[in-house]
């Protein structure tokens, strides 16, 4: 899930005047370690008939066939699950129902049905993904409030869909559309040798997907900075569509002129742009960054920080940003698994983009929506990988070729992932 790294030092300033709706509510449960502010929850999400209805109409409202480029929605209708509702979608949150475990807790698959969401057997209505967050969290209860007061408002078909809530007594729930073929992590990094690994063609197709939904949050009507751009946020639908998930860190961006707003330091080691690490100092185009580590990890497929790597290797950025403006070595530092896939013209591209958004200066980075148009780009060349010959004379792919000849002349050959 990531190294996550948290300062304790106050937030130096204050979103919940913003326009997005917040919530500050009471005590969860009886819990005497987390005081919060009493206020009125100002979204509408009931679990009764005239709630449910309304609730259609923002689902229907929601649609990204009808909202391409998404929206904010004026008022963020979700569903409101009890926790009875849950534990009957997850039977009980049963082991063989878990999906994956975070510092924010453990996210189990549940089923749900399609038109009235309430819970249904197992393999019967529409699959959810449950996040069941640690509720003696102080943490995580403000990620719980998070994810509500952005995903319940922001709507866009590369944006994980937030289907409802639960809050009850301790008990903080929130209820996502599954995602089929899991986190661009998994797919980069996992060493089943029974699945096929990512083609360069659909990273590119992920890497699209996921510069969409970022680019929209930058450019919505109220800048919204993600904060925790990585590999494992990006997941994948059955089509290999990519969503950008988990808003828990999410934060308004600077308003009133102001360059950046200032918070405390929060995110995952390796993906966090230095000037927010060195001083709390947190940009839009600080996301740019995060881009940019995940778009070397698509090119590698090396993890952003690995220890078991030798010393001067284990932080990718270190290691590997001065090889991306060399042209006769990058090849050298290529994923072995999608060789011949790439034109030369396009592994270029890709690292000349990859390096610009990695620029020390965030004022140097492009912003999301160039970075989106430099990635279309790259996928709409149609010059094709150069093919060798054997020595009778047939065409073989180069893929083939380094196969059989062991990549032995690769110099970073030994620190890739086991082949899929």
């Amino acid at each position: 899930m990531g190294n996550c790294f948290v300062s304790f030092s106050h937030d130096a300033t204050n979103n919940s005047t913003s326009a997005f709706s917040t919530i500050n509510p009471t005590t969860p449960g009886s819990s005497s370690n987390n005081t919060f502010n009493t206020t009125t929850m100002d979204f509408s999400a009931t679990s009764s008939s005239a709630g449910k209805s309304q609730f259609s109409a923002a689902v229907s409202e929601m649609n990204d066939d009808a909202n391409p480029n998404g929206q904010i929605l004026e008022v963020p209708n979700m569903k409101e699950f009890t926790f009875a509702d849950l534990k009957s979608a997850t039977k009980n949150f049963r082991a063989d129902t878990l999906l994956g475990e975070g510092g924010f807790g453990k996210v189990f698959k549940g089923w749900i049905d399609e038109k009235t969401y309430a819970p249904s057997k197992t393999g019967i209505g529409m699959v959810v993904a449950i996040k069941k967050l640690n509720s003696e969290s102080m943490q995580g209860f403000q990620e719980w409030q998070s994810e509500v007061n952005f995903l319940g408002r922001l709507s866009h078909p590369n944006l994980v869909k937030l289907i409802g809530y639960c809050w009850e007594d301790k008990e903080l729930l929130l209820v996502y559309e599954f995602m089929q073929k899991g986190s661009l992590e998994n797919h980069l990094f996992r060493k089943n040798p029974a699945v096929e690994p990512l083609s360069w063609e659909l990273r590119l197709k992920i890497a699209i997907g996921a510069a969409r939904g970022l680019a929209f949050l930058h450019t919505s009507d109220k800048k919204v900075i993600y904060r925790d751009f990585k590999a494992s946020n990006i997941l994948l639908d059955g089509n290999y569509n990519a969503k950008i998930s988990d808003f828990g860190l999410a934060k308004l961006g600077p308003s009133g002129g102001d360059s950046h707003v200032t918070t405390r330091v929060m995110g995952t080691y390796g993906y966090a742009a230095p000037e927010y690490i060195a001083t709390g100092h947190l940009y839009v185009k600080s996301d740019v960054y995060g881009f940019g580590v995940v778009l070397l990890e698509i090119m590698t497929g090396l993890r952003a920080l690995d220890t078991k790597r030798p010393n001067g290797q284990q932080n990718l950025i270190e290691w590997l940003k001065p090889i991306l403006s060399q042209k006769r070595k990058l090849k050298n530092i290529m994923d072995v698994r999608i060789e011949g896939q790439y034109s030369s013209k396009a592994m270029q591209l890709a690292a000349q983009l990859t390096l610009k958004c990695l620029e020390s200066d965030p004022k140097s980075r492009p912003s999301m929506k160039e970075v989106l148009e430099a990635l279309e780009q790259i996928d709409a060349i149609k010059e094709k990988p150069k093919v060798s010959k054997t020595t009778s004379g047939s065409p073989r792919s180069s893929t083939s070729h380094h196969r059989q000849q062991g990549n032995r002349h690769r110099p970073f050959n030994h620190l890739r992932p086991q082949s899929t």
